[in-house]
């Protein structure tokens, strides 16, 4: 895939809002709305943050676009339950825009960005990775899982 995986989410973002506006609204209490979408943005946020703050610390690549250019394979941090931390906190923030808008329409959005993902970035990012690493990145693989 060769969209920046931040403008796919706001591109799904924009979908979701779109069909939202198309689709009845459940009757949720805007305050519990922006509550729950709130702390899941948050979340989102810090997943993403702890992600690229360990590649930073690693001093290898973050560049979605070039995995190839990874120079180290990073496997401790938050890399210890997920292998994807950016696209997991990206989900959450996607999650999070799906429970403030309140629409059953919009729902499917986080759905399609996981599928979007899983089949388009994420198993490019995985094949390069384990050119570039062989079977450490294999172990590493079999030890934690994609998303959670």
């Amino acid at each position: 895939m060769r969209l920046p995986p931040p403008l796919l989410m706001v591109l799904v973002g924009l979908l979701m809002a779109l069909l939202a506006a198309f689709s009845p609204s459940l009757a949720w209490p805007l305050a519990l709305r922006v509550a729950l979408g709130v702390l899941l943005a948050l979340l989102g946020l810090a997943l993403a943050l702890a992600g690229l703050l360990h590649f930073r610390r690693a001093r290898t690549t973050f560049d979605p676009l070039h995995p190839e250019r990874a120079s180290r394979l990073v496997s401790w941090g938050i890399y210890r339950f997920t292998r994807n931390p950016m696209y997991l906190g990206m989900l959450c923030l996607l999650f999070g825009w799906a429970l403030y808008l309140a629409a059953p329409l919009a729902w499917p959005g986080p759905l399609v960005f996981v599928w979007l993902m899983n089949r388009w970035q994420i198993a490019a990012e995985e094949r390069a990775l384990q050119q570039l690493f062989g079977e450490d990145f294999l172990r590493y693989q079999a030890r934690v899982r994609r998303w959670l």
